[in-house]
């Protein structure tokens, strides 16, 4: 397929990309399993505080601040180059996030040299309970498939017009599904959250992440619209086989 020279991108249907070699497909695939990988390393374990006007200190977890540019990678990959291929990273975040809890595991219970005293602080930072593990695996994969799901949905059901309402309307379901499995499946009955109070972070980390989808919408349309000039198509997913079940695009 003839590549795009900035030119306006010409509309594809999913039978004509076949096996393109698009120009900035391996880039995006790279960001999106990078901040994917650092969300969970580093941001996870933190709680943190923002003083609100006429509320004061409210604490959320840190990781917040950089695991929904996820998702918004994930928009930008269904809206250029379409399922199949959002598809694709999706399951190489999979396999990625489960190998880097199966060598946190393996490298925490590594028996310590003798004359190294930081055994404790590494196994605070880098330890993971494996319920909240096992949660977020499980909440990553549906919820990564439906956003992309219903991002590919609303471009033909838009005719690829206004892209803002996918990718919010896109976010509200994908990130609620995440929330809904994430939250109860690691807190639920656990000691010191209530039931309450895991349907009161399940709602605010919910909310917040589909804020920051808003706030972040002029950036997904500077990507969405460099991309598709650089690659010089504009993909539609007619007659896309939407099983999340198989890598082959």
């Amino acid at each position: 397929m003839e590549k795009g020279t900035g030119a306006a991108p010409r509309r594809v249907d999913t039978a004509e990309i076949g096996r393109t070699q698009f120009s900035y497909f391996d880039f995006m695939m790279a960001a999106f399993v990078t901040i994917l990988l650092l969300s969970n390393v580093i941001g996870a374990g933190k709680v943190a505080t923002v003083d609100l006007p006429l509320i004061g200190d409210w604490p959320f977890g840190a990781g917040i601040l950089f695991f929904p540019v996820s998702y918004v990678l994930g928009d930008v990959l269904t809206e250029v180059y379409g399922y199949a291929h959002a598809r694709r990273v999706i399951w190489a975040g999979f396999g990625a996030v489960l190998f880097m809890a199966f060598m946190s595991w393996v490298v925490v219970r590594l028996p310590p040299a003798p004359d190294w005293g930081n055994q404790a602080a590494y196994e605070a930072v880098f330890g993971q309970v494996p319920r909240i593990v096992a949660a977020s695996v499980c909440a990553f994969w549906a919820g990564e498939f439906v956003n992309s799901f219903v991002m590919a949905k609303m471009k033909l059901m838009t005719g690829g017009k206004y892209l803002w309402t996918r990718t919010i309307g896109s976010t509200v379901f994908g990130e609620g599904v995440d929330s809904l499995i994430f939250y109860p499946l690691a807190f639920w009955g656990a000691e010191g959250w209530t039931n309450h109070l895991v349907l009161i972070v399940l709602l605010t980390q919910w909310a917040l992440k589909v804020g920051w989808e808003v706030l972040l919408t002029p950036f997904t349309y500077l990507v969405v619209n460099m991309l598709k000039r650089r690659e010089g198509v504009d993909v539609f997913d007619t007659g896309t086989n939407f099983t999340p079940f198989r890598t082959r695009i």
